[in-house]
């Protein structure tokens, strides 16, 4: 029996950590084999497992990273080897989204540092009613109708949290160069466009960060921009530590220049400031959550392995082509160089194959192509197109 379960197995998946079932449950059982002891896998599930250090196994195709961020996977590495990073993206959005709404109702109210005194009280009733009366004071907040909220990156939380704002009656200010145009068919009308981020800072109450981290988002809230802000700002960080100069901030906090700071990532020169409230990176962590971003990359893993299409990926380009009954289908990753194409076609033709259809997308140095062919493909024709200079991968789907 086991052998022929082995034997209707076609794809084979590493998980490196657990995932949501209903996500895992996208694959089906008797085609695909998937756990976290799966030798030389065509796919690898991952949620925050570091594989930085890992030895990549040669039969790998594809990684997908059930959420957004994708800090703890070598992908430039992986884009070489023609290997596509597929991730999540809005399948936590809601969970973040609300997780900012909470930051920005902690620090407007002063929330945690409130709870914390009323929870040192000590004494009889009538005691701590007169203590309550003399130390409320210190917590006089802030109403967030009328306050300017400045939105920094419009994805898919991004979008969320500007929409959600202007529903609590603040203004919005939104900064996204390179916003999608889906992204911006959901964003709503009466969100102003900041000129720049040095616009943005000066004109918002609340700043908040919804940008990957990388090179240009490093240390993205800094000094500079912090002076910018008015005074009794406060910043919001549910996206990565890294994109806030933390010791510029605790700066202005102790100056009184801000008044408060939430974030989703403690460190020791954080958790412990008065105007600081620092979660245990909490964003993502619904089990809503978790779900969604299971099965929208579980999804997307199948669809790419069964029929080469690639959706979100992060290193390469979108790219889906209808399938042509009875055609044969060559998914193809190459360098973005000159005449790949042409090459590839050459290759065909020499083997009087027809080219039912075809479809070519590149990203930055990368490119990737799907062709169905009237007739087989050939073991020896595939090998010809991977010796092709420039091909990183070549199968058949």
């Amino acid at each position: 029996m086991a052998d022929g379960i082995e034997r209707r197995v076609r794809y084979r998946i590493l998980t490196l950590n657990s995932l949501s079932a209903r996500g895992l449950e996208r694959l089906p059982r008797e085609r695909y084999e998937v756990g976290p002891e799966v030798a030389e896998p065509q796919g690898i599930l991952v949620r925050s497992a570091d594989m930085h250090s890992m030895q990549l196994p040669p039969s790998l195709l594809a990684v997908g990273r059930a959420g957004a961020g994708v800090n703890n996977i070598p992908v430039a590495a992986l884009a070489k080897l023609g290997i596509p990073v597929f991730n999540a993206p809005g399948a936590n959005a809601n969970a973040v989204k609300e997780l900012v709404l909470a930051g920005l109702f902690l620090a407007a109210r002063s929330i945690c540092s409130a709870w914390a005194f009323a929870r040192s009280l000590s004494g009889d009733d009538a005691a701590i009613d007169e203590a309550v009366e003399a130390g409320k004071k210190k917590f006089v907040g802030f109403e967030l109708p009328g306050r300017t909220l400045g939105v920094v990156g419009l994805g898919a939380v991004g979008v969320e949290v500007a929409n959600s704002a202007l529903a609590l009656g603040m203004k919005v200010l939104g900064y996204d160069p390179q916003i999608t145009v889906q992204r911006a068919w959901q964003l709503s009308s009466s969100v102003e466009q900041a000129l720049s981020l040095d616009d943005l800072f000066a004109r918002a109450d609340v700043v908040s960060v919804h940008v990957p981290l990388n090179a240009e988002t490093r240390g993205l809230v800094n000094e500079q921009r912090l002076k910018l802000m008015r005074k009794g700002g406060v910043i919001l960080n549910f996206a990565r530590a890294p994109i806030v100069d933390s010791q510029a901030v605790i700066a202005a906090l102790d100056a009184g220049r801000l008044r408060g700071y939430v974030c989703d990532f403690p460190s020791n020169a954080l958790k412990d400031h008065p105007r600081v409230v620092t979660l245990p990176h909490l964003g993502a962590s619904t089990h809503e959550a978790e779900e969604n971003c299971a099965i929208m990359v579980a999804d997307t893993l199948r669809e790419f392995l069964e029929n080469g299409n690639v959706r979100h990926s992060v290193n390469y380009p979108e790219a889906v082509l209808p399938r042509i009954a009875g055609a044969t289908r060559l998914a193809i990753t190459n360098s973005n160089v000159p005449n790949m194409v042409g090459q590839i076609s050459t290759c065909l033709a020499s083997a009087s194959l027809n080219i039912a259809d075809l479809l070519n997308k590149s990203r930055g140095e990368y490119a990737y192509t799907l062709i169905d062919t009237d007739g087989a493909v050939s073991e020896d024709l595939l090998g010809k197109i991977r010796r092709i200079e420039g091909v990183l991968s070549a199968r058949l789907v």
